[in-house]
């Protein structure tokens, strides 16, 4: 299964000339020994990065306008998304994410994500940090010319760089397993045990996961057994015990998703785990509209261009209790997104990259593998502020919209746009909760500490 599908648009994949790629030092042998617990079936994820190229030759980030006029899409860089998520009051509080970590879980990873974060840093005036490498398992050697290991690369490169963006003082741990994800067939035990090991370990305090895989394609779906799903939850029961926050995008496809043949998509409503478990907040996906300042210069949309927005009912899981209060709209099972943030490749972020020897510089990169990282980065921001882990934090959120959602800086998305996709219908975004975009998105200044407060784990 394609990763969470989220990325379905590199938009700009650079070839200027090529920069060494400084070796990644930080490894460790952890994890290939603690095993899934028995008889847990392989599913395979996708990293959600893999998708549509626009353009390459981008030796430099550019402007709005010249994005628009090259390719026909906007393009917006760091500085611009702190100026639209209201960033950088909390910043100037101090509030960067110090002392708290992220931990990021990708196939293979990239052999140039320390270089490339520290180029991406210097461009936009951010100081750059060390990220820890966790390789899990007998991770192969990397190919430049393997098309697998390059669009996880990619995923890779797009989750520690926004993840850095958003929360700059919070410490990375980059988890490399060595099996992708694969739909329906491979790689989910492997990332689910190397969380659990990381949790054990009393490593990170919130867990992003840009990879997810159809819930119809897991083993016994057609038969309404579900239990080749139930028996990977147990890294999510174990992070809920120790108050770790995990995060999963909800896929590219909007209401549908792809088969386990990673090539088409279902004809009907569907949904992806673990994006679908109530374990884990579902992130979804928005269009932002700023000018050159990052101002918005409209509210803001659901992501529907090269991919939409992930949502709609588990076929898996029933409605959990804090989606009591949206029942008229998730019926009797679980709904997502849960919270959304920019994944538009119209208004894709600026990220760069050198584990291509051919293509490297400056890419542009949209999907809810783009939102995920951005919004760990807020969970960090706010576990620095509230002193501990907040832990699952989907009560709290579903509360804050509820009650006083613009004080507590829920910013609703109800543009009446939808994730439609593929030829299935989708939801649209109205006033309120919808499987279109969740609550909606948030304005940090008023959104971290009102989360801090309200998420009560110690």
């Amino acid at each position: 299964m394609h990763i969470a599908r989220t990325g379905r648009g590199v938009a700009a994949c650079a070839a200027t000339a090529a920069l060494a790629a400084a070796a990644l030092a930080t490894t460790s042998g952890a994890g290939a020994t603690a095993a899934a617990p028995a008889a847990v079936p392989h599913t395979k994820a996708v990293p959600a990065v893999a998708g549509h190229t626009l353009v390459r030759g981008v030796a430099d980030p550019l402007p709005i306008g010249q994005c628009e006029t090259k390719w026909h899409i906007a393009c917006y860089n760091p500085l611009q998304y702190r100026t639209a998520y209201h960033l950088n009051g909390l910043y100037r509080q101090g509030v960067t994410g110090k002392g708290r970590t992220i931990v990021i879980v990708d196939s293979f990873g990239s052999p140039t994500v320390q270089h490339d974060l520290d180029v991406y840093s210097r461009q936009f005036g951010l100081p750059s940090t060390k990220v820890k490498v966790v390789k899990w398992g007998h991770v192969p050697a990397f190919d430049p010319k393997n098309s697998d290991m390059t669009g996880w690369a990619g995923e890779t490169t797009l989750d520690v760089e926004l993840a850095h963006a958003v929360a700059p003082g919070a410490k990375i741990v980059l988890v490399e397993t060595a099996v992708s994800e694969t739909e329906g067939t491979t790689g989910l035990p492997e990332m689910m045990s190397a969380e659990k090991h990381l949790v054990d370990q009393g490593v990170g305090d919130v867990i992003s996961q840009s990879f997810g895989a159809t819930e119809n394609t897991f083993p016994g779906f057609a038969r309404g057994d579900f239990s080749s799903i139930k028996k990977l939850r147990y890294a999510f029961e174990d992070a809920h015990r120790k108050h770790v926050t995990v995060l999963a995008a909800s896929g590219d496809g909007g209401a549908t998703d792809m088969k386990a043949d990673g090539k088409h998509y279902y004809d009907k409503r569907v949904n992806s785990w673990p994006s679908s478990d109530p374990l884990v907040t579902s992130v979804g996906g928005t269009q932002l509209h700023l000018n050159d300042h990052g101002d918005r210069v409209r509210p803001d949309s659901v992501y529907h261009d090269y991919g939409a927005g992930g949502g709609g009912q588990s076929h898996v899981f029933t409605r959990p209790s804090f989606q009591n209060g949206v029942r008229n709209t998730v019926g009797t099972r679980r709904g997502t997104p849960d919270v959304s943030m920019t994944a538009a490749v119209d208004g894709g972020a600026w990220i760069y990259s050198s584990y291509d020897p051919t293509a490297t510089g400056w890419d542009v990169t949209g999907g809810t593998s783009e939102a995920t990282p951005i919004f760990s980065g807020i969970v960090a921001l706010a576990d620095q502020v509230a002193g501990h882990r907040l832990g699952d934090i989907n009560a709290a959120l579903y509360e804050l919209s509820a009650h006083h959602a613009a004080t507590n800086g829920v910013v609703d998305v109800a543009d009446g746009t939808n994730n439609s996709y593929e030829g299935v219908t989708g939801y649209k975004a109205v006033k309120g909760y919808d499987m279109a975009a969740g609550v909606g998105t948030v304005d940090a200044q008023r959104f971290v500490p009102a989360l801090a407060r309200a998420a009560r784990h110690g």
